[in-house]
């Protein structure tokens, strides 16, 4: 049984790197979009200084990325949308948008007093530019506007976006990074890299520090300067989670991301710990559901063993110290596609997942191979004794740091280990489960779910979508597409002064922080 009973400590020293590696990962979940403002009653003078571990690998509009990088990226530009703390779209740069009857033409209507921080008036043909070079330009970000053939300025508030099919994740897209305005004449120079012209409430400073400290000063020229009560905000790169804390103990930051056996010590010295239940998903991703390199693997039952095999209460409890959730699905759990009556579909049950593997044909097991990547390390030890509990026999195989990512694009492993940062369903649906999804290296596709899809994307009422969403969630769980096993959290502490604001983040922005009393 669970290995991790005896070495706790071990253990827990080890998934604590993991969960650093999760909640840097956890891209896309989105932010608490309301103003912070609300909720201030003190100075608009206050600075604030983010601890985060990655540097922004560029500030080009068509490179952006969707993680701690966006506490940079989302202060410097605006996004034509965004998405408030119920995952719900707002208007943004864009007050109003609608789509045509077949879904297939997004109009929208952009805010009359938008402005650069040179000065210069935000356009609909620079809207166009941004969204056409994303488009057209490899990066994370063009992926997501595979289905635009085409975006007009027919005047100057206005822009036409035209699809070859509904994308029901387009405004989601728009409220991230794909959303952000760029300055038309500056978005092919060599400077907007590093020195971007954009439209958002904050400036970079001279006193920015490429890669080390990006310092960024509120714009009182801003159309919503009102919502952010920062004068002068500073993200801080600290790759090590034990030299954040420190900093954090030091004072050289006032905000950053703890490890729960902080937790207590970071309360006693004064700060507030506020957690996050659920930033990401911890999945064993059962790619071959076609059975190319594990035929074991095209039987349903197969997979509904596995799904049978984890403990996840204890695996939440001792690998993940409490900070987080055990979990039978992956979609949000504040989002409309979450189903509580899912959560008890399986269970931990060895006895009947060995039943189940002896029904399909494999009463002694078969083996798999997987990727000993830096996520999984740390639960290698439990994942691979629970699955011998069953009969399931694991080898792990190194993979780089750098080859993460890829390894699941490689096809040469039927499963892999993988933290998922939550997002709007139909974000995970593309992520996790369309043709193209890039955690279905494999292509698996059923005509069941295709339906289901296609119902989702024609269906212009979001209270229907939802429900759609819900079923393709049934679909996934009762098929055991995959194993899911928890939701992860996430420990924010903050100096006196700050306040960590939302219940559930995805996208990171400064939004997430609000002035207090000290």
């Amino acid at each position: 049984m669970f290995p991790v009973l005896t070495r706790t400590k071990t253990l827990t020293r080890t998934a604590a790197a993991s969960i650093a590696v999760a909640a840097l990962l956890a891209s896309t979940a989105c932010s608490s979009s309301e103003p912070a403002a609300e909720s201030q009653n003190t100075s608009r003078n206050e600075e604030i200084s983010i601890a985060i571990q990655a540097q922004p690998a560029s500030l080009d509009p068509a490179q952006l990325a969707e993680g701690q990088q966006a506490y940079v990226w989302a202060s410097i530009f605006d996004t034509l949308l965004m998405v408030d703390k119920d995952n719900k779209i707002q208007p943004s740069a864009a007050e109003s948008w609608k789509y045509s009857e077949d879904l297939r033409t997004l109009t929208l209507k952009l805010r009359s007093d938008l402005k650069f921080s040179t000065g210069d008036p935000v356009t609909s043909s620079d809207v166009a530019a941004t969204l056409e070079r994303t488009r057209t330009t490899a990066g994370q970000q063009q992926p997501k506007l595979a289905k635009v053939t085409s975006i007009s300025a027919p005047d100057a508030s206005t822009v036409v976006i035209q699809l070859s099919s509904p994308e029901p994740s387009l405004l989601n897209y728009l409220a991230q990074a794909t959303g952000v305005i760029g300055d038309a004449d500056s978005l092919a120079s060599e400077k907007t890299k590093l020195r971007p012209t954009g439209s958002g409430p904050y400036v970079l400073s001279d006193a920015t520090v490429d890669g080390t400290e990006y310092v960024m000063e509120r714009r009182e020229d801003y159309w919503n300067a009102a919502a952010f009560p920062f004068k002068t905000v500073k993200v801080k790169v600290i790759q090590d989670r034990t030299a954040q804390y420190n900093a954090l103990q030091a004072g050289e930051v006032k905000a950053a991301l703890i490890q729960a056996p902080q937790r207590k010590q970071a309360e006693g010295a004064g700060f507030t710990v506020k957690e996050v239940q659920a930033t990401a998903a911890l999945v064993l991703v059962l790619a071959d559901r076609k059975g190319d390199l594990v035929p074991a693997l095209a039987d349903v039952k197969v997979r509904q063993a596995i799904n049978m095999a984890f403990d996840r209460a204890q695996i939440v409890k001792a690998l993940l110290n409490g900070v987080g959730k055990p979990t039978e699905q992956v979609f949000d759990p504040n989002s409309g596609a979450y189903d509580p009556a899912l959560e008890d579909t399986y269970g931990f049950d060895p006895e009947k997942a060995r039943k189940l593997l002896a029904e399909a044909g494999y009463p002694d097991g078969f083996a798999m191979t997987m990727p000993s990547t830096v996520i999984s390390q740390s639960f290698e030890p439990v994942i691979t004794q629970a699955l011998a509990d069953i009969g399931i026999k694991v080898t792990w195989e190194p993979v780089p740091p750098q080859n993460t990512a890829s390894s699941i694009a490689s096809k040469k492993y039927p499963a892999v280990l993988w933290f998922y940062g939550l997002n709007s369903a139909g974000r995970q649906v593309g992520d996790m489960y369309a043709p193209e999804a890039f955690l279905n290296p494999f292509k698996w596709n059923n005509p069941e779910l295709d339906t289901l899809l296609e119902t989702v994307a024609n269906e212009p009422d979001e209270a229907t979508r939802d429900g759609l969403y819900k079923k393709v969630n049934e679909y996934t769980v009762r098929q055991a597409l995959n194993a899911p096993i928890a939701y992860v959290g996430t420990l924010w502490a903050t100096a006196p002064g700050v306040d960590f604001l939302p219940t559930s983040v995805v996208l990171p922005t400064v939004r997430d922080f609000g002035v207090s009393a000290r």
